[in-house]
């Protein structure tokens, strides 16, 4: 399928979940990621969820990586240029939604893609090489470009399935793991 194909099929897909259904699914990729990340003293970047397009929710995983002496680090987007800066996450109080419904920081300690030891990747589909769909924006890319070749990248993903894409661009970066509600993916 083309990725715009992809995007409308998880769109739809995600719009057929209930809040019970986000909440039991983003238990279990937490849980999932728990037993497979140590994030004491890691710098690790986290997307926030845009609610209103169903994604998984975070902030359980967030409270986790602050409970084991983990470095929470959240995104704000720059529609312009397209690229992202990076936060230091020092709490609620520092989040807004944008005009997207994305959490952002309006402040804090800024800290560079190269720092980071593990990103974790919103998506709507990838296949079976790691390659992911996102909303078409390349964010994640141009993030993923700058960082350390050391860093993880791990997508969380709401579904346990992949799809084919036909239409990868040069540009694009396979993650090296994949959360699903029942098991992780390893692609490296």
């Amino acid at each position: 399928m083309l990725k715009s194909e992809i995007r409308s099929f998880y769109k739809q897909k995600r719009s057929g979940l209930s809040p019970t259904e986000i909440e039991r699914i983003s238990s279990q990729v937490q849980a999932l990621v728990g037993d497979s990340f140590s994030f004491k003293d890691k710098k690790i970047s986290l997307f926030l969820p845009i609610v209103r397009q169903k994604e998984i929710n975070t902030f359980g995983l967030l409270a986790d990586i602050i409970q084991q002496g983990g470095h929470p680090v959240v995104a704000r987007a720059n529609f312009t240029d397209l690229t992202m800066s990076l936060y230091l996450y020092e709490g609620a109080s520092q989040l807004t939604l944008n005009s997207f419904g994305i959490p952002e920081p309006t402040s804090g300690i800024e800290i560079q893609a190269e720092e980071l030891d593990l990103v974790f990747v919103p998506l709507l589909g990838l296949n079976n090489k790691g390659f992911r769909v996102g909303y078409g924006k390349g964010f994640y890319d141009r993030l993923l470009q700058r960082c350390a070749p050391n860093c993880m990248f791990v997508g969380l993903h709401l579904f346990d399935e992949f799809m084919q894409i036909e239409d990868l661009h040069q540009n694009d970066i396979a993650l090296h793991m994949c959360i699903t509600p029942v098991r992780q993916y390893d692609f490296r």
